[in-house]
């Protein structure tokens, strides 16, 4: 009939199983993003940007897409990105078939930091998220992961 008491919520298994993937994603996200950060001196957030822009190659990446990619306002892009730009992992330039579009493109640093920073965090993430794992589940957890994904990103709005 559902649930009645605050321990029955408490108990629920699909309530369980998601704060499980909530608290392993959250020590993970600690675990992996403090690596990146002494190894690497990048936030997880910067990394996960280099990589987008990187996906992006010599076109570039507008701030919206950036935005859209990362979950955040074009504000926290832009501010996000001026830090990035200071500590010369990525310039910025006006697109060329729009000038009010700012295009953000790896410096030569950025892809330097970007495959140094991929180096140390596969590492970390095969011995922390997947040597943890049954060699044989691992391949469909990752199945499973990107199907979860690609379903909440959907499930999102689209930023104006």
């Amino acid at each position: 009939m559902g649930i009645t008491t605050a321990k029955e919520a408490a108990y629920d298994p699909r309530v369980l199983a998601f704060g499980r993937l909530m608290g392993a994603a959250n020590r993970l996200e600690y675990l992996l993003g403090r690596a990146l950060e002494v190894e690497c001196g990048i936030s997880h957030l910067m990394f996960e940007v280099l990589l987008i822009v990187g996906r992006s190659g010599e076109a570039g990446m507008s701030m919206r897409a950036i935005a859209q990619e990362q979950v955040l306002t074009t504000g926290g892009a832009t501010r996000l990105v001026d830090r990035m730009t200071t500590l010369g992992l990525v310039l910025r330039s006006s697109d060329p078939q729009d000038r009010r579009v700012q295009l953000v493109r790896l410096t030569a640093r950025g892809e330097e930091t970007t495959v140094r920073a991929a180096r140390v965090h596969v590492e970390n993430i095969q011995r922390l998220f997947l040597d943890p794992l049954p060699a044989d589940h691992r391949e469909r957890f990752a199945q499973d992961l990107r199907t979860l994904s690609h379903s909440a990103r959907d499930a999102l709005p689209k930023l104006k």
